[in-house]
Order: C-alpha cells, then structure tokens, then sequence
C-alpha cells in the first residue's frame, strides 16, 4: 500500500513537472487503491485512497472503470463493507459513472431494502443516459416498482437536460487570435501524434510550430482572468482530429466532473471553420462561431451575445453572426451533440412506452423551406441510408451508417470514447481498425497500442488490421458497399463508391457504437469533366484541375483573409469519368478533403465497380482463411458484396437536380500537368505557370511516392521512367498503399528498380505524408504524390509540390521541375507497357498473401 502510494506521488511530481494533472488510474493501480480501502488503519490514506477512487478513474466500460464499479456496486449492496463508503454514499459515486459496468448495480440497488440507497438510485439513473438494452429491464420494473416509474418519467420530461445550465445572454471573453489559417497540424501537430490520447501532455504541442512560446502565449491570454475565445480566420482545415479539438477545450474549456483529464465548454470564432471541424467542436461541447474576425485582435476583451448573434467590444457592435443549425443551444447545454441525441432519443424511448406525445422540451430541427426538383447522386444514397427517397440539403437526419474506420493516431482516443459511451458491441456493419500511421518507426506508446487494440476492436465486432498491412483507406475502400454510408477518424476517409462522411474519433466511435451518424445535409456542387483525356495526362492532373478551374471562375481563392472556397462544407460530385476503375476514382474523391468539401460522391459505371467487389471478396477470404477477425463481420461483408453484384442497380441523379455550383472542366483543354505548389494544395499551376514564376522554386531536393493517393500503376509508372537512370540526384522515398502493393512491385521487380536509384523504400503505411515518423530535411524542396502540403507537415520549413507519380519520376531524374516538353518526352518513351496501370485483382491472382 505503501508503495502504491509513493509510486503515485512520484508520477504526480513527474506530472506537474510538466505543468499537467498525472493519468487516470489503470487497472492495476485502481486494485491497489481498493485493497488500501479495505485494509488500511490509516485515516489520511484512506481519505487520499478515497479521493483518487472518486475523481481519477476513467467512466464508461474502461478496465479500471469495471474494478470501481465492482467495489461500489457491492458496498451498495451490502455485499462488503468500507468504512469510508456509505451504501448510500457509493450508490451516489456509482452514478457519476455515464453507464455501462454501473448500470445492472444501480438497477439492483433500485430494488434495495435500504430505502436511502434505492432512491439514490433512482436519482442516479435519472441523469445516467448510457442505459441501452437496460431500458427494458426498468421499463419492466415499472410495472411494480413505483421508483423504476418515477425515472421512466424523469426520462420523459428530460429532466437529464434540463437540470443543467443553459448558455448565458451575454458571455464576456478574452480573445486568443491566430492570423490567418489554422490547420489541424497547428493544433495537433503530426509529430506528436504518439500522445493524442493523453490530453494534457498532447494539448503542450498546440501551436508550437506556429508561434513561437506558445505555451507562455496561451498563458499569458488565460492570466487576464477571463474565459478565453479561440480566433482566426480559417480555423481548422485539414485531417478530421477531435485532438485538435481537445487541446484548444483543454487550454480554454472546464474540466467536467468526475471524467479526469478532458475538459468541454470553449469558444472557436473563425471567418471560416472547416466543417469536419465545426462537427468535432459540436460532439465535444465547444461553440463553433462563424463570424467576421477581421476586427478582433488578440487580448481584446470582448462580449458574445449568442442569442442576439453580436459579437461587441467597447460597447460597440463589431460583427454579427447567426448560430447554426439551430440545435446548437441544445447541444452545449447537453455537453456536446453526442449526448444530446442520446439523452434526446432516452426522452422519446421514455415518452413512447409511457403512450406521451412527442417532448417540447428540445428545440425544433429546422427543415428546408425549398422543395426539390430532383435529388442529386448523394442526396439519393443519404435518403437511402435513412430509409427515404432523398434528402435535401440543410435537413437534419441520421443515416444508417455502415461503414466505419479508425487509424491508429485517432485509434486510442476513439477507444476512450467507446469505453465513454459504455459499449460493449458495435451496431455498425463494418468497423475497421489500421495501425498505418505508426507501424514503420513505432514508439513505446505505438507499440502498447499495437498489441492492446485489436483484441480491443475485434471483442466488440470489428476488424483489426496488422501493423505494416498499409495505410487505412486503401484497404477499407475495398470494403465499401456501392450507395451506402460511412465515416472515418481521418478527413481522407473518402469511398470512391458511396459516400462518406470524415468525423472526429467521437463521431466515429458513436457511428460504431450505434449504427448511425447524425448529419446536417450539406449542399452539393457538381464538376462535370467533358471532353477527353489527352495523352500524358493523369487522374492526379484531373485532381488539380479541379481548383485550377474553380481560381478561374471566381469560386476559389487562396487568400486566407476573405478566403471564397465554394467547395466548403459542401459535397463535391463528379461527373464525366463514368469508365474509370474504382482505384481510379479514389484519387478524385479523396483530394476532396483538400478541397474542405464534407464528402464527395463519383458517378460510375456498373462494370469497374462488379471488378472490384469480386477482387475484394478474394481478398477477404484470403484474409478469414488466415485469421484475420473478426471473421463473421467480413464474412457479412463479402455476402454483402455477392448479393449487390447478383442485382447490379445503381442510384443516379435526377435531371433537375439542383447544384449550388456546376464546374465544368473540357478535358480537352488541360495538355500539361497541374501541380498543388508550396504549401497551399489550392495554390495550383500548371508546369509552365510555374517555370515563368520566379518566386517558385524549381530544384528539387527530395521526392516521395507514396500515400492513399496512390495505387500499384503509379509505382510501376515510376519505375518505368527512373529505370537506368543510375542513382537519382533527389532522395527518394517509396511507401507502397498496402503490403499486397509491396509484394506485387518486389515480384515484378521494381523494388530491385527503386534500390539502383537509391530509394529509401519505406513499410507500406503514410510515411511521409503523415509526417509523424519520417521527415524530409529541413528547408528541403520536395516534390510529393501525398494528400497534402502544409507548412512543416512533412519536414520543417519544406517546400512541397503536390502531384503525379509520372510527373515526380521525371523530378527524381532531373533535380528540378521540368518542362511541358522534357515531361512528355520522358514518359512516351518509358510507359508504353500495357501492363503498367493493371491493378491488383485478387481474384485472378490467387497467388497474393495478406
């Protein structure tokens, strides 16, 4: 007990070295607390035991939450005895607990002798949500239980929401600013990604690379006494990290009672904020604002009035805004949107089976007030997903979400919140877990992870990749049923049939827990490519083009003050490119979260969609016939995929569907590569716009193929053009998509290829493009096939091009961006084999391992 007590003590100092509280008590530590409790003679011990056990054990069905749950539930019943817990005083701290291992204790104490514990019960079960089948078991106790009733009518007049306190009329706020645009490698940074789950230790790494003491900055803004507001002018582009969320609530939230070491309750005020990241501060309980900032200055003093939607300082009216969707007042006083649709859907459960007509309490979800002429492609497959024709744009629903992914950077923080949301299954069809991020250079952290979340997934349902098996999207794509719905912890979770909707690891844990996602309907724009594809072109250009064009209409802008982006919060559809294969398509749709767009769909034909499917249920008896789990959710899944190919139909938008926007894009009109220039994947130009800007660089230091941007033609294609060059003046980096990628390029020989280049060929997984793990050189000039080029992403200072592998092979050769001409040369010399852009079909090579 001793030792307990000192070994705790020494991670505390260790803790508040670092100005951060110590972890929530583990498993072990949480046994030893218990047996201090029952067996100490010492009255400072035991009231220090007493403390920890109530305030720093994690909630939910989390191991040491199962431990506490057991020792409480007991004392509550009277089964063991502590003399420094009532049962009426351990019934009470059991109710803190959300729901899962609490919940059969409370029900059974409900039934107690002991009249003071069964109505602590009670008032316990009132404001616990997290009750799911157990609804039934006290529904029934209603019948005798006069107690079980009075919950079931504190349920239906939503007394759980409303005895907390609803937003001020006026909230006084200290404005933190940063100028410009915030992404979420500012907030997260890549490269502690290893500590993401640890939200205090991760929350010192926001903003260290964009203002320099920013630890001491933030402080300094916190000192003045006031609660602080978070404000830039785009707030919160890039991946879909509820971390990035979590450091912003840590360092200007409140802590939230009895859940150690996460907080709720900030403010973010953006001109412009990324929708996936708007969602995120919605499940987390922060108030995302969007509103003009031009005049506020970092450590204003200013006053937010909500309900009026003005925002003043010095008295006088600086800018207006409206909160939207109009849910949002619900949300924050619920604690974000997650439990409001819980507890929401808890209050109807209580009024349907009490024969109540439906609550008033909760505000009305506002509906459209335009009817539609017709419904778009996404429109059709979110109706379907909610059982209706079609669903219009700014309609609040919850489809059916059945497919879900998580990777390993996010992987630890959506456990945290499943073990939140006290679930032992996932309700989702398919839930897929990748170790891609931190498989190739893992750290101790990684490593634990490794081994503890597999089992963690499988146990509930879901399939766990190995490490090294490759990057997240390339392998759950092949898992994706044609016109349904998904999401994934990661802003590329992008299907190239159906569509999916990117969330943070909350959103995903509740779309795996509960089968369904809630989602204001976004507005669609349309790009429609006409005309043909000319020779040496690529899908890579046809990525960039699509901001080429839209800087040409007026539709884009790369000016972050005053930033125009049609594409923004909307659905991206895509027309034109009906015949292209499903690999193919993948490159449109997964650039569409450079784009900001909240998902984008892809219109294709029946025939590569029928060829994938096939190829992919190889690829999944493969995998069940070697092990992988869970093996009765894949073999749903390829059941799944032989009833949809048995009856081939495919949904279309209507002829008078409306657009928000229609682009255009004559194929006919792009004869030179389109490249994504330092660092702005917006900032595109063509080869030529480039070479007669002398502000662009045009060496090239390093070059790096690789990312879920690419699939095995592009390697091949790189091979082909680097062959017999010797070694290359760049450093080339190689990361294959998946290892079934790796072992097809090694047995076609390019690896041996790459090696005579001297490529560092790297495991198959992100690699670079993460950013997380392996770096390129400081102030590097690097030319890059990955989703993205954020300042210091991929390397401190690098200046990184965004496009082709075909393009990037001729960079290797050269040192330097080439010309129109040297390109085309180059590549109607070396990729004249038919076989170069083949693609992995599972189904005629049987010979493939996984």
């Amino acid at each position: 007990m001793q030792n307990f007590i000192q070994d705790y003590k020494q991670q505390v100092a260790q803790r508040q070295a670092l100005k951060i509280p110590p972890l929530p008590l583990d498993s072990t530590q949480t046994q030893a607390l218990i047996t201090l409790l029952l067996q100490s003679q010492d009255k400072e011990q035991k009231a220090f035991a007493k403390d920890l056990l109530i305030h720093r054990i994690n909630a939910g069905v989390d191991d040491s939450a199962k431990i506490k749950a057991d020792f409480l539930g007991k004392i509550a019943l009277e089964e063991i005895k502590c003399d420094t817990f009532t049962p009426q005083e351990a019934t009470k701290y059991l109710g803190t607990m959300l729901g899962g291992y609490n919940v059969t204790y409370l029900i059974k104490a409900l039934q107690s002798s002991n009249q003071e514990v069964a109505k602590e019960s009670a008032k316990a079960l009132k404001h616990t949500l997290l009750v799911y089948d157990s609804f039934d078991t006290i529904a029934k106790l209603s019948q005798t239980l006069p107690l079980a009733k009075e919950i079931l009518q504190s349920w239906a007049d939503a007394e759980w929401f409303l005895q907390k306190q609803p937003l001020e009329e006026k909230i006084t706020l200290c404005v933190f600013k940063v100028d410009g645009e915030t992404n979420t490698d500012d907030l997260s940074p890549a490269s502690d990604a290893f500590s993401r789950s640890d939200i205090p230790l991760h929350a010192k790494a926001m903003l260290k690379n964009r203002i320099p003491n920013s630890e001491d900055a933030i402080q300094s803004i916190k000192q003045k006494g006031y609660k602080v507001a978070y404000v830039g002018d785009v707030v919160g582009t890039g991946s879909s990290r509820k971390s990035a969320c979590n450091s912003i609530m840590w360092h200007f939230g409140e802590d939230i009672p009895y859940i150690p070491n996460k907080r709720t309750g900030s403010i973010v005020i953006g001109s412009v904020i990324a929708p996936i990241f708007f969602n995120t501060c919605q499940d987390s309980g922060a108030l995302p604002i969007i509103a003009d900032v031009s005049k506020l200055q970092n450590g204003d003093i200013i006053e937010l009035y909500p309900y009026k939607g003005i925002i003043t300082k010095d008295n006088q009216e600086i800018t207006k805004f409206k909160i939207t969707p109009n849910t949002l007042f619900d949300e924050i006083r619920a604690g974000g949107r997650i439990p409001l649709i819980i507890g929401r859907k808890l209050t109807n459960q209580a009024r349907a089976f009490l024969k109540l007509p439906p609550s008033d309490v909760f505000s009305t979800i506002e509906a459209p007030n335009t009817q539609a002429k017709g419904y778009t492609l996404a429109q059709k497959i979110v109706g379907k997903a909610c059982g209706v024709e079609g669903i219009l744009p700014h309609t609040y629903c919850e489809p059916k979400t059945s497919t879900v992914g998580s990777q390993d950077t996010t992987g630890a923080m959506t456990r945290d919140e499943i073990k939140e949301l006290a679930s032992l299954s996932f309700s989702a069809d398919f839930v897929m877990q990748s170790f891609c991020h931190t498989a190739a250079y893992p750290k101790p952290s990684d490593v634990s992870l490794h081994a503890t979340l597999p089992d963690f997934i499988t146990s509930r349902g879901g399939v766990a990749l190995k490490p090294k098996d490759g990057v997240i999207h390339s392998w759950l794509n092949r898992f994706c049923l044609p016109d349904t719905l998904g999401t994934g912890g990661d802003s590329h979770t992008r299907f190239p049939i159906g569509i999916s909707f990117p969330a943070g690891s909350g959103l995903v844990a509740f779309a795996a827990v509960t089968g369904s996602m809630p989602l204001n309907m976004p507005e669609s724009v349309l790009v429609r490519f006409k005309g043909s594809l000319q020779q040496g072109i690529t899908l890579r250009d046809l990525v960039n083009a699509i901001p080429y064009y839209a800087i040409k209409q007026g539709l884009l802008t790369t000016e972050k003050k005053g930033k125009k982006n049609i594409f923004n919060g909307r659905i991206l559809e895509i027309e034109g490119l009906e015949h292209i294969k499903v690999e193919q398509a993948f490159e449109l749709s997964d650039a569409s979260a450079e784009r900001s767009a909240a998902a984008c769909v892809i219109k294709l034909d029946k025939e590569p969609i029928i060829e994938y499917l096939q190829s992919n249920i190889a690829l999944i008896e493969k995998m069940i016939a070697n092990g992988y789990k869970d093996a009765k959710t894949l073999q749903k899944r390829a059941n799944a995929m032989r009833e949809w190919i048995k009856n081939p139909t495919l949904l279309q938008a209507d002829k008078d569907a409306q657009y928000s926007a229609i682009l255009e894009i004559n194929l006919d009109e792009i004869k030179e590569p389109i490249l994504a220039c330092p660092n702005d994947p917006d900032d595109v130009a063509t080869l030529s716009e480039i070479l007669q800007d002398n502000k662009r660089p045009k060496n090239i230091d390093e070059v790096f193929i690789g990312s879920c941007m690419t699939n095995i033609g592009h390697f091949r294609a790189f091979g082909e053009i680097i062959k017999e060059n010797g070694i290359s003046p760049t450093q080339i980096w190689i990361a294959p998509p998946t290892k079934m990628d790796a072992q097809q390029l090694s047995n076609e020989g390019y690896f041996a290829t790459f090696g005579l280049a001297g490529a560092r060929i790297e495991p198959a997984g992100c690699s670079l493009c993460m950013g997380n793990q392996a770096r390129v050189r400081d102030n590097a000039v690097v030319f890059s096939t990955s989703t993205r080029n954020f300042d210091n992403r991929m390397g401190k200072n690098a200046q990184v091009y965004l496009g082709s592998a075909e393009l990037g092979a001729v960079c290797a050769k050269l040192g330097r961006i080439p010309s129109a001409k040297e390109y085309f040369e180059s590549i109607q010399q070396k990729l004249q084999k038919d076989t170069i852009y083949q693609y992995l079909d599972f189904e005629k090579n049987q010979n493939f391992s996984v």
